[in-house]
């Protein structure tokens, strides 16, 4: 897929040009603040200011929505294209959009559901297209690129509207407080002083098009550690299938450099580190851009694929800011200095909780390297079915024996037919919900699966309402990390991996509807690209103790044939 047109804002601009002059400069947005509205104690972010955000105003729209409408606006203004039209698709990558507005008090769908956001944002816009949410934590914005490449290689759309956004809130900054996550300096990515990151806002808006440009997305890859909901692998196996599922290691000679996480924490850094050494690109020039941005969240991975790309335009390897002496046990080809490369292309890679990782390879068109899919036709078909809800639970047609309702339906389901998994009882509902069905499921398939793709309307709705039980007063807060890490719908996709051992990709959607065109669109392409051979999906959605339901199948793939030429 080819990369049409871009847009960044954030504190350093509101154009890419104006980002990439700021970073190549050497300017970061991140400043030490003092106890505010957001946080009791201090903390480093990069944040707009009170004169930005009214430049950036939209009536009758939050700060996030108008952050995204901005971005896109500008993104789209010199493509020519009818965003009205049939043949393009919105997608919007966030982890929590406007979640800030839970403090008011008012239900999902009047203020905080991601879905909605999208809604409002895409109707603002004039897409006439239903929108899509991807919200598969931190590697948001890498999965959501992927998502649209797959979309227009399997002929659905012709263009993709893909932005990035996410706003600070007091959610979000006390969770990763209570983490203990947060640096109170600059945050200092790979190096042996790094101690924790810094958070940023920002919108980032990539349009793609099957038509020829200067740089193209070749290959995305995402896998999952199957090891932890927050804590990445100590051997970085997800960041390494990905890497290798891309093809980077084939390529290192032709490599300019690769785009690290690089969050400044202890544990992301040596990951990324241990990955780059097991696929053999450990020497490779490489960079991280979180101490110009802070960790951007659902922007992030549009946002350093933007200024990656201009870096590769003007054959720049960007500086690692903070950086000064390495702090991982591998050793990896950093610099505090920009340097010069004339290569042709670039590696992106991300990481996040619920296990998921995430790698792309763009290259100039010039010099572009082919993936070449054969028109040999497939067949998906699913094996076996669930179906969970308040009332009774049901396999391939057969109601399971239970006198429970509600709540309690799912406890009883676990200790009468699973029983064998503790952690079972530290779950959020939905992830509750979830692991019971995908136990039930997988036992009736008697076999694995390679991957998971999931969705649902509400997001995680229950686990922020009790999340935000634990910080709502100001002055008298104790932000509970362990209900905290379950406040991303994609943690359920962690989970279930985790229990089975899945390393293949999982990802999780949030969209209007359960029976929607844009649901058979992302599993078909899902199917089309990827090499799964198997995998789980269907609806999962909890937004209350009496209207949950889970209706899940394992499906299963026949006569597909990819060659890969790189």
């Amino acid at each position: 897929m080819y990369i049409l047109s871009d847009n960044i804002i954030s504190p350093l601009g509101y154009t890419t040009a104006q980002n990439f002059k700021a970073v190549a400069a050497g300017r970061s947005a991140l400043e030490r603040r003092e106890r505010d509205d957001l946080s009791p104690e201090p903390y480093v972010a990069a944040r707009f200011s009170e004169a930005q955000w009214g430049e950036l105003a939209i009536e009758g729209l939050s700060h996030f929505e108008a952050l995204a409408v901005r971005s896109v606006v500008d993104a789209i203004s010199t493509t020519g294209i009818d965003i009205a039209g049939p043949d393009v698709v919105f997608i919007l990558s966030t982890t929590k959009a406007n979640i800030e507005n839970l403090r008011t008090g008012c239900e999902p769908d009047d203020c905080f559901a991601p879905n909605m956001a999208a809604k409002r944002i895409a109707k603002h816009l004039g897409f006439a297209t239903q929108p899509l949410v991807v919200c598969n934590a931190c590697i948001s914005g890498v999965a959501a690129l992927i998502t649209a490449h797959r979309l227009i290689a399997d002929g659905a759309y012709k263009y993709a509207v893909v932005c990035g956004a996410d706003v600070l809130s007091r959610f979000t900054l006390s969770g990763f407080q209570s983490l203990k996550a947060l640096s109170a300096q600059e945050c200092r990515p790979f190096d042996i002083e790094r101690i924790g990151l810094n958070l940023g806002e920002a919108a980032a808006t990539m349009v793609l098009t099957a038509e020829p440009t200067e740089f193209s997305i070749v290959k995305g890859a995402i896998c999952n550690d199957a090891f932890h909901i927050s804590s990445p692998s100590k051997s970085g196996e997800g960041a390494f299938l990905a890497l290798k599922a891309i093809g980077a290691d084939k390529v290192r000679d032709r490599l300019a450099f690769i785009n690290a996480h690089g969050t400044a924490t202890m544990y992301n850094d040596q990951m990324e580190a241990v990955a780059l050494e097991r696929a053999g690109l450990n020497d490779v020039p490489t960079n991280a851009l979180k101490g110009f941005f802070g960790h951007t969240m659902g922007a992030a991975g549009i946002l350093e694929t933007i200024i990656s790309v201009r870096a590769l335009e003007e054959s720049t390897v960007l500086a690692t800011r903070g950086y000064e002496e390495t702090g991982t046990s591998v050793s990896l080809n950093l610099s505090p200095e920009n340097r010069p490369s004339h290569n042709e292309a670039f590696v992106k890679m991300i990481s996040g909780f619920g296990g998921g990782n995430a790698a792309i390879l763009v290259t100039k068109s010039e010099a572009r390297l082919e993936e070449r899919m054969s028109e040999e036709d497939f067949t998906t078909e699913p094996t076996h079915n669930i179906v969970i809800n308040s009332q009774r639970a049901t396999l391939d047609g057969q109601q399971f024996r239970t006198t429970a309702t509600g709540k309690s339906l799912l406890v009883d389901l676990y200790k009468t037919f699973i029983a064998d998994y503790p952690k079972f009882y530290k779950m959020d509902p939905l992830c509750r919900l979830g692991f019971v069905a995908s136990e039930l499921l997988l036992r009736a398939a008697a076999s694995t699966v390679d991957a998971i793709i999931l969705f649902n309307h509400s997001s995680s709705t229950v686990a922020d309402r009790n999340y935000w039980a634990t910080v709502s007063n100001h002055d008298d807060s104790f932000p509970s990390p362990a209900h905290f890490v379950y406040t991303l719908p994609n943690i359920v996709t962690g989970e279930i991996a985790m229990r089975n051992n899945i390393h293949g990709e999982t990802a999780f959607y949030i969209i209007n509807e359960h029976d929607s065109s844009i649901k058979e669109s992302i599993l078909h392409s899902f199917a089309h690209a990827s090499a799964a051979t198997s995998f789980l999906t269907g609806w999962i959605d909890y937004p209350d103790d009496e209207t949950f339901v889970a209706q899940l199948s394992v499906i299963r793939k026949s006569n597909k044939e990819t060659t890969n030429i790189l």
